[in-house]
């Protein structure tokens, strides 16, 4: 019972309902019960194979259900009646997020495709508790970002103007605080597979000395040891598998000055050399013997080798992912190179422009190439922008400020709750198929609908266990309504929203929602409560963002997350998933 004060002398009382079963569950019940009062273990499993869409299951994971749900609801069931659930039971069942989630969590994807062929969890900014200007840096928000599967840390690598030399982590020419780098790289070590087993990829933006590069080429080596993966050739034609770099480090950053210089006047010598010898040695080099022609320039006497410090060829011979954009126009750094794989790293608004004008080269380029995009500088609140214009356009590291919230970041959250939530998920077949005329995919293009998703929301509860009675209204029990809808290509994009159910702590919606969809692979669910307000603003309820195509058809139990992603201990909702 929960009492509202309305006045100095008056109060008003209501009962806090239990949550009952939806008239669908009921039908349910009673449909595969056969009209009696208990469920049998053998009825539950034609009822997860007909209507849960689990045609996998089998009799002992029924049993199994049966089990978990009689002993969390009655201890001493085993001496009161045989393995038979009730419909209470059974909606019990259908009601636990542990029991009866949306998505699995396993890890079912191919792994043994390159590196670059997969969405890949990409921080920005790494190290930043707050925002882009004045806030603290330190390696707790890299500790949270790797334990919630962040595959991709950002590190900006300053000098530190002291006596020692070191080398800081901050954000240049703002306010931020620095933490040392070597705090940052054990950190890394310590959590990177806590949550994932497959590769953290370290960016590094590098405003050193050659000196200093040496030095953190150093802290690298020594820090990640037999774990670092360094690439076989100067230029990888390909990155090995998630699956072949699992607990592996690999580092990304743009190669030292005086290397990329050396390289220039090598490439132009052997231009000016002319005969046979050199012809012939020039085709019958190949990528793995590159690393050790360069290495032999290096240790031979000319004027390269005069002009070259040796910091940086320790420093270069790390970086297996190379960074940079070539010079000219946009046209030439989306020129896809043969047997050379890069990184161009985009901005937000960059990105914006490019697929406005080559949508196409964008999603050819990412094929074979990584393709970086991160917030522009003036999201100095750390704020987020919309990814899936990334995503549609095949960009692997999409980067985001982890520290921030919003709607952005909850559909990041979303993406990564797939494949398991390790981190990598492949990219579908559209975004890597070429046609016979070299076409790729067109994400502008008006496409035919592939599946038609519809969608139930039935009912919510646990507000009253997680939220103080007066939390959402200081008079009367909350008035829930639910937002319903799909992030993907624009054609997809949707938002539709429940009626509001007044004064209630257990709303019943019982509503159904249906979705054309032309991208089904790139389309995310995204559902959000509110608790209506006079005002127009409504008070924050919960939300999620689930990828469809992970979604698990029939009844569902939907947990619910806060602004920044931390899941509720107790809200959830009761949907169900269909595709037609």
């Amino acid at each position: 019972m929960g009492t509202y004060r309305m006045c100095v002398c008056f109060t008003r009382k209501f009962k806090i309902k239990e949550s009952e079963p939806p008239p669908d569950v009921k039908e349910a019940f009673n449909k595969y019960a056969e009209g009696g009062n208990y469920m049998t273990e053998e009825q539950l499993h034609r009822f997860l194979v007909e209507v849960q869409g689990e045609t996998g299951a089998s009799i002992s994971d029924a049993v199994r259900v049966v089990e978990q749900v009689l002993q969390k609801r009655h201890h001493i069931s085993k001496y009161t009646r045989k393995h038979t659930l009730s419909l209470d039971d059974f909606h019990h069942y259908l009601f636990s997020m542990e029991l009866n989630p949306p998505i699995g969590d396993e890890v079912h994807q191919d792994m043994t495709a390159p590196v670059s062929n997969y969405f890949i969890y990409t921080g920005h900014n790494s190290y930043l508790t707050g925002n882009q200007l004045n806030s603290d840096c330190s390696v707790l928000p890299i500790i949270k970002a790797l334990k919630r599967g962040v595959r991709v840390v950002e590190l900006d690598l300053w000098p530190n103007n002291d006596a020692n030399g070191g080398v800081h982590v901050y954000h240049g020419w703002t306010l931020t605080t620095p933490v040392e780098l070597i705090e940052c790289l054990k950190s890394i070590r310590e959590h990177a597979f806590s949550s994932s087993p497959y590769p953290v990829i370290i960016t590094l933006e590098d405003h050193l000395t050659v000196d200093l590069q040496a030095k953190v080429a150093q802290l690298i080596t020594q820090t990640f040891e037999d774990m670092l993966f360094y690439p076989e050739s100067e230029c990888l034609k390909e990155l090995p598998s998630p699956d072949e770099l699992k607990y592996r480090f690999i580092i990304s950053t743009k190669p030292p000055k005086e290397f990329l210089q050396a390289k220039i006047s090598k490439e132009k010598k052997e231009k000016s050399l002319k005969g046979k010898d050199s012809d012939e040695q020039d085709d019958d080099t190949s990528d793995s013997d590159s690393s050790q022609h360069n290495q032999d320039d290096e240790d031979h006497d000319d004027s390269d080798h005069d002009s070259r410090p040796p910091g940086p060829c320790s420093y270069k011979c790390l970086i297996a992912i190379h960074a940079g954009k070539p010079k000219g126009g946009l046209k030439e750094a989306l020129k896809v190179e043969l047997n050379k794989v890069r990184r161009l790293s985009l901005s937000e608004q960059a990105l914006e422009k490019a697929v406005s004008s080559n949508g196409m080269d964008v999603v050819r380029f990412t094929q074979s190439n990584f393709l970086r995009v991160y917030p522009k500088g003036t999201r100095f609140n750390s704020s987020n922008y919309n990814p899936l214009i990334g995503w549609t356009h095949g960009a692997q590291m999409v980067a985001f400020n982890m520290q921030g919230c919003g709607k952005y970041l909850w559909l990041m959250h979303g993406m990564f709750r797939s494949n398991g939530g390790c981190g990598y998920v492949r990219k579908p077949d559209l975004l890597m198929k070429v046609g016979p005329n070299n076409e790729v995919f067109d994400p502008k293009a008006n496409l035919q609908v592939k599946k038609t998703f519809k969608v139930k929301v039935y009912m919510g509860d646990g507000w009253h266990l997680d939220f103080k009675q007066t939390h959402f209204d200081q008079f009367s029990p909350p008035d829930f309504y639910t937002k319903v809808g799909i992030a993907g290509v624009p054609a997809d994009t949707l938002m539709k929203e429940t009626k509001k159910i007044e004064d209630d702590w257990t709303p019943v919606w019982d509503e159904e929602f249906t979705f054309p969809l032309t991208v089904p692979e790139l389309a995310l669910l995204r559902v959000v409560v509110h608790e209506y307000d006079m005002s127009g603003k409504g008070d924050f309820g919960g939300q999620t963002c689930l990828p469809v195509w992970e979604l698990r058809p029939g009844i569902r139990a939907v947990p619910l997350f806060n602004r920044r992603g931390e899941k509720y201990n107790s809200v959830r909702l009761l949907m169900r998933f269909e595709f037609v």
